[in-house]
């Protein structure tokens, strides 16, 4: 009894009906979540701010020249665009992997003329035989189907479509940390600008000490050590205001590579910080799960190698191919495509049952699982590695926060000493030293507050970095976005 191709349809259906899928269902391990920061308990920032949620993250400075730089990373980066275009790649392998659900079509074509020349028949009468031609035409088509019975295609897509979400994972942290590395030497830059400022005006002043110091030895009311002291203190002052420029030509010349540029076609103006330091909120542990691309990243992959798992147990079942094959040949090309000319056929083409392979589908399938566990544990080393980030950037903008309180204590009052000794070396009552110390003392704490103006700027970029920049799993591409090339988080 013949087989109609509506019959042969019905049946494939079917098959695909009974399929099932083998290997474990993807559900998210456990990890370690702390019911609150510990480091945040008790503790209220002088400054706390949070982007709005249509902001980026860097808005809370309220810095325009840093909001130019930041949108520039994301546009001429190269680290940026390396990592969107693995992206991408994770994206085509997809394709890939789904094309194994269609059957392959083949199809091919001949044309061929032969002939042959005139001369002496076979039979060796002597008669002299006809020249002959002869055309010959064909066409063919040919379709395989390999039938996804086990899943094991089914579970390469999906194992290859968290791949794909890891990479845009991955490409979320990597802009995320070319933002904050921005932002820290953005301020670092600003801090060298003030330090610059600060020294250059500790020159105009040690300028006038000297004047006073030079007047006084004058008329001989100071030593000549006295002069010397002060043209050592002005001199050595200058050659640090000087030296400041080697740091900051350095953060400017990171800061142009991060923006995609050559340092010798970049340049940042001076600027002077209003030395506001905002602290974003740490917020509760458990969301930081979903605002860490990183943590993201490994979550993804932890599901990418429990789908291979599937992949790889499939190998333990036969392999059924579906086969059809359309041929057309005639030896003229008015009549090739004629039901005369035809010949076809379609049924099961090959199946494949696995007998023996020396434990290599065992072999698989423990790799598989070994994998997974070690997904598993980077996961959640991840998640504890970033809590400790976010517990590190809230200690220290806390305990800096207190230093730079008291180190502005000690800046006023050693400027009052300074002046007072001043004043009491004008009226004879102390000598030269006492001043030198009194200003030393007070440089030395102006740069000490600039110092720890810096690591608290620095520290407020940490947190938002390692609480995820506003970022969240949802900003994610689902699998209908990864199957549609070119959409992007």
């Amino acid at each position: 009894m013949s087989t109609s191709p509506a019959r042969f349809a019905a049946c494939l259906a079917l098959a695909a009906l009974a399929a099932c899928t083998v290997g474990p269902d993807y559900q998210r391990p456990s990890a370690i979540v702390p019911t609150k920061f510990k480091e945040a308990e008790g503790w209220k920032p002088a400054t706390p701010k949070e982007a709005a949620s249509s902001e980026a993250w860097w808005s809370i400075y309220s810095d325009p020249v840093l909001d130019d730089l930041e949108h520039q990373v994301a546009i001429s980066n190269q680290t940026l665009k390396a990592s969107e275009a693995a992206y991408r790649t994770a994206e085509a392998i997809v394709g890939e992997a789904q094309a194994g659900y269609f059957p392959t079509l083949d199809a091919t074509g001949s044309a061929t003329r032969s002939g042959r020349g005139a001369g002496t028949s076979s039979g060796g009468s002597g008669a002299s035989g006809r020249a002959t031609v002869q055309n010959s035409f064909s066409a063919a088509a040919q379709a395989n189907w390999t039938l996804d019975l086990w899943g094991s295609i089914r579970r390469t897509v999906e194992s290859d479509v968290a791949n794909a979400q890891a990479s845009a994972a991955d490409l979320a942290a990597a802009q995320l940390s070319a933002q904050g590395t921005l932002a820290a030497d953005y301020f670092q830059l600003r801090i060298s600008d003030a330090t610059k400022q600060l020294l250059d005006s500790e020159v105009e002043a040690f300028t006038r000490s000297l004047q006073i110091t030079q007047n006084r030895y004058n008329v001989g009311t100071a030593a000549r050590t006295d002069v010397a002291s002060a043209q050592a203190q002005l001199e050595n002052t200058r050659a640090q205001a000087i030296a400041t420029g080697i740091q900051r030509a350095a953060f400017e010349h990171a800061i142009a590579v991060l923006v995609g540029k050559a340092p010798a076609d970049f340049a940042i103006e001076p600027k002077t910080l209003d030395g506001t330091v905002p602290i974003a909120p740490a917020g509760l542990p458990s969301t930081l799960l979903e605002r860490n691309p990183g943590i993201a990243a490994a979550e993804r992959a932890m599901a990418a190698a429990n789908a291979k798992i599937g992949v790889a147990e499939a190998g333990y079942f036969p392999t059924v191919t579906l086969g059809a094959s359309y041929t057309q040949s005639s030896s003229f090309l008015h009549t090739l495509f004629t039901s005369a000319s035809s010949l076809w056929s379609f049924g099961l083409a090959d199946i494949s049952l696995p007998v023996f392979n020396g434990g290599l589908t065992n072999a698989q399938v423990a790799a598989a699982r070994a994998t997974y566990d070690q997904t598993v544990a980077q996961y959640r080393q991840t998640v504890l590695t970033s809590f400790q980030q976010v517990e590190d950037q809230v200690a220290a903008s806390r305990i800096l926060q207190q230093q730079a309180e008291v180190q502005g204590r000690a800046v006023q009052a050693a400027q009052e000493a300074e002046r007072l000794t001043l004043n009491q070396y004008r009226a004879g009552t102390v000598d030269y030293t006492a001043v030198i110390t009194a200003q030393a003392t007070s440089l030395s704490s102006q740069q000490a507050a600039l110092g720890i103006l810096q690591s608290r700027l620095v520290a407020s970029v940490n947190l938002i970095e390692a609480l995820g920049g506003g970022w969240d799993a949802a900003q994610l591409p689902s699998a209908a976005q990864i199957d549609t090339p070119g959409i992007l988080p």
